[in-house]
């Protein structure tokens, strides 16, 4: 929240890693875990993840691992600014206004 995140959604899990995954990445895997999804803005995406490595990562007690992934589109959230555009974001919408005219 620090990062400013508003929230997240926890959810249980059950890993099936190996032995070998373990030593791979040279950390214990826990069967039973927690996920939690946080949805944040792309301005705010890389202080929230430092944020959870900081305080969960693999050099902590947890050995938690976080990611992203990309979020086109979402409904049912309180309006934010939109993020901002970056470089490949125009060759996107470039092409889904070629898509449009080729349905019509």
């Amino acid at each position: 929240r620090a990062a400013g995140a508003r929230g997240g959604t926890i959810m249980h899990g059950r890993g099936t890693a190996s032995k070998d995954a373990e030593k791979l990445f040279n950390i214990t895997i826990q069967p039973e875990k927690e996920i939690v999804m946080i949805l944040v803005a792309h301005d705010i995406r890389d202080a929230v993840l430092k944020s959870l490595y900081d305080a969960v990562g693999v050099n902590t007690e947890a050995q938690g691992i976080a990611f992203t992934l990309p979020v086109d589109n979402v409904v049912g959230v309180g309006k934010r600014k939109p993020a901002p555009k970056t470089e490949g974001d125009e060759k996107t919408e470039k092409s889904e206004k070629k898509d449009t005219k080729q349905e019509q």
